[in-house]
């Protein structure tokens, strides 16, 4: 059964495009034009990847990847043609999975979310279980558990755990961090790891603000412990 990407840009022409391209390598499409129709046809239809513009009439992205986010770990890629980083980082931060600034090719668009979805797929490679402390995390079926509790991550945030986790107690770069999440091609900059481990943080840590299990190591990146304490 073909994946299902749900398209959602006020500007029909470049949204008519991008259907185009995405039906030609396979996948179903779903369309929306303003943000409230995009939270009803993602909560209607489930689809596998949205394609979310930044700038929408209604409810503009931010909003509509925040309410996204208290329910769903579908994954997003965000559109914008704001170039600052600072305005990137807001919705890494929400959880957007990547982003793709205006203009860009439809192929490229393509690619970044095939990408995407091979990670959420299980491109993980080996069946097996990475524990530390309270953290269990089952790469085969992509689901991690906070001292038996279920927890809701993105796929960018389960890859960027699982790279910590096997790596444990030793410091990771974020362009080690940046290239185990996004992979090597991916020319992003390396503070998106800062936005993403912002948001890990929230969901694995008692206290995100006092962190026991990933640790900043200053001048270097992250590291991941069974516990600081």
């Amino acid at each position: 059964m073909p994946q299902r990407i749900l398209i959602v840009d006020d500007e029909r022409k470049l949204v008519q495009g991008l259907v185009a391209y995405f039906r030609q390598a396979g996948f179903d499409t779903l369309t929306a034009y303003d943000g409230r129709s995009a939270l009803e046809a993602a909560r209607r239809d489930s689809p596998d990847l949205i394609v979310l513009d930044l700038m929408l009439p209604e409810l503009d992205g931010l909003e509509v990847c925040r309410q996204l986010r208290r329910t769903s770990a579908v994954p997003i890629i965000m559109l914008t043609a704001r170039v600052d980083e600072a305005d990137m980082l807001v919705g890494l931060e929400l959880g957007a999975d990547d982003y793709i600034t205006k203009p860009f090719s439809p192929r490229e668009v393509v690619a970044r979310a095939r990408a995407v979805l091979r990670r959420t797929n299980g491109a993980l490679q080996p069946v097996a279980v990475l524990r530390g402390g309270a953290i269990v995390l089952d790469l085969d079926r992509r689901s991690v558990q906070v001292a038996g509790q279920l927890a809701e991550l993105t796929p960018t945030e389960f890859d960027l755990l699982a790279a910590l986790m096997r790596n444990a107690g030793r410091p990771l770069t974020r362009a080690q961090l940046l290239d185990a999440t996004q992979g090597e091609e991916y020319a992003g900059f390396e503070r998106t790891i800062d936005a993403h481990i912002k948001n890990l943080r929230r969901k694995i840590e008692t206290d995100p603000a006092n962190p026991r299990h990933i640790l900043t190591v200053f001048g270097v990146g992250y590291k991941f412990t069974e516990s600081a304490g």
